[in-house]
């Protein structure tokens, strides 16, 4: 069985996107909320200032989009790539 690589591409940028874009929004809201999680982003995504303002959290959120729609198309070709060489025994 094989993955459509760009519904994962899209799944993947979705869900990064939109965990990046709630848990900084919460964070303006109640400060130190995810402060782990977004320290961590700000390490990756050059920018990228949780707690802010707006600007940073549309900041992180389109690095999140980017970051996941690339780690989604990279999964979806190595899965279909080691499918093919591993195939496997229908039951």
């Amino acid at each position: 069985m094989r993955i459509n690589i760009m519904a994962l591409s899209v799944t993947a940028a979705l869900f990064w996107g939109i965990a990046i874009f709630i848990t900084a929004s919460a964070n303006l809201v109640w400060p130190g909320y995810g402060s782990a999680f977004l320290e961590l982003a700000a390490s990756i995504y050059p920018g990228f200032n949780p707690g802010t303002g707006m600007g940073s959290v549309i900041t992180g959120t389109l690095y999140g989009l980017v970051d996941g729609a690339i780690c989604g198309a990279i999964f979806g070709w190595l899965y279909n790539l080691l499918a093919r060489k591993f195939p496997g025994t229908a039951t």
